[in-house]
């Protein structure tokens, strides 16, 4: 049996996320489709991380085995064919059977990119439409400087539950999550249901809204608080109410965590050993409270230490973020 690695790119726009879910398309399941497609074998990819609705990838890894024969070559130019454009193979190679595109990740290199669109001499900037499922069009006033400052303050290695998402759910998430894979480790070659896998045809007409996810789960959002500040954050955004401490180790390595303008784009990298769910995109939406004057860039460590979601600023839009690198062996870390 031969365990494949493959690197890929996608416009997440069409998808609701990285992971297969019923009825609903996915990266993760159109991927599955293609695979069983090619070789006839029923096999659910694992991808080195779980991305949102909306989020993109430069080079999303995961790994899966297959019985069949086939040249990583032919693999890799038929994932293709069958694939839709939104979603292309990068490369294709052959790994030791042991070796897991989420497991075995040593870091991850997140960019989150944001168009500056206030001015206070003209109208706002327009953001064109090929640009804006790629980028946060932000109608506040951002001073980078400022961005800068208050990316600083997460460098090293801190507990960051102020920035994970509020999920009261968690330990029914966490034991779903479990169950998948399980199942994927004991059912890697049978039929797939047709509740599980999505369709072959994914439309390319589906967009992104300009409403952010909260960090709340449907159960919750009755004890959410509605942002009262006038301005964008108030449109796109909600406050999560108070909760205490999610019941995790929320502890992660920070190694690098910068802002740079790009001609018109503001844009944030950000590499780490591990990210919780919806962090990079708290963290942004913190920075540019930072950046707009509402927030002391020297607030952050004392939002850390806080441990509590509702200390941090709201959660930035997800058609912004983009997962750029997944790094595993030593090699391929620069210290």
């Amino acid at each position: 049996m031969a365990h494949w690695k493959i690197t890929l790119t996608y416009d997440g726009t069409p998808y609701n996320g990285w992971q297969i879910q019923p009825a609903l398309p996915t990266v993760q399941g159109t991927l599955a489709q293609a695979i069983r497609r090619i070789t006839g074998e029923t096999v659910l990819p694992q991808g080195s991380g779980r991305t949102d609705t909306g989020v993109h990838a430069l080079a999303q890894v995961a790994t899966f085995s297959l019985t069949v024969s086939i040249p990583a070559a032919n693999l890799h130019r038929a994932l293709n064919r069958a694939l839709p454009p939104s979603i292309r193979v990068l490369s294709v190679e052959p790994v030791p059977e042991d070796f897991h595109a989420r497991h075995n990740a040593r870091r991850k290199t997140y960019e989150y990119r944001i168009l500056p669109c206030y001015s206070e001499d003209s109208e706002d900037r327009i953001c064109s439409p090929m640009l804006a499922p790629y980028v946060w069009a932000c109608r506040l006033p951002l001073e980078l400087a400022r961005l800068q400052q208050a990316a600083a303050h997460i460098l090293g290695t801190h507990d960051f539950t102020s920035f994970a998402a509020v999920d009261p759910d968690l330990t029914t998430r966490t034991r779903s999550q479990q169950e998948t894979t399980q199942a994927e480790a004991t059912s890697t070659h049978a039929p797939v249901s047709q509740d599980i896998v999505t369709t072959d045809i994914v439309t390319t007409d589906i967009v992104t809204t300009d409403i952010v996810t909260t960090d709340l789960s449907a159960s919750s959002i009755k004890n959410s608080v509605i942002s009262t500040e006038v301005g964008e954050l108030a449109d796109e955004v909600e406050k999560p109410a108070s909760s205490n401490p999610i019941p995790t180790d929320n502890t992660r390595t920070i190694f690098h965590s910068t802002w740079h303008q790009h001609e018109d784009i503001l844009i944030y990298r950000i590499t780490g050993s591990g990210f919780l769910h919806h962090m990079v995109r708290n963290l942004v939406g913190t920075f540019v409270e930072a950046a707009a004057n509402r927030l002391s860039p020297d607030a952050i460590p004392k939002i850390l230490a806080a441990r509590d979601r509702s200390a941090a600023g709201p959660t930035a839009p997800a058609r912004g973020l983009f997962l750029v690198e997944v790094l595993y062996a030593e090699a391929e870390v620069e210290y």
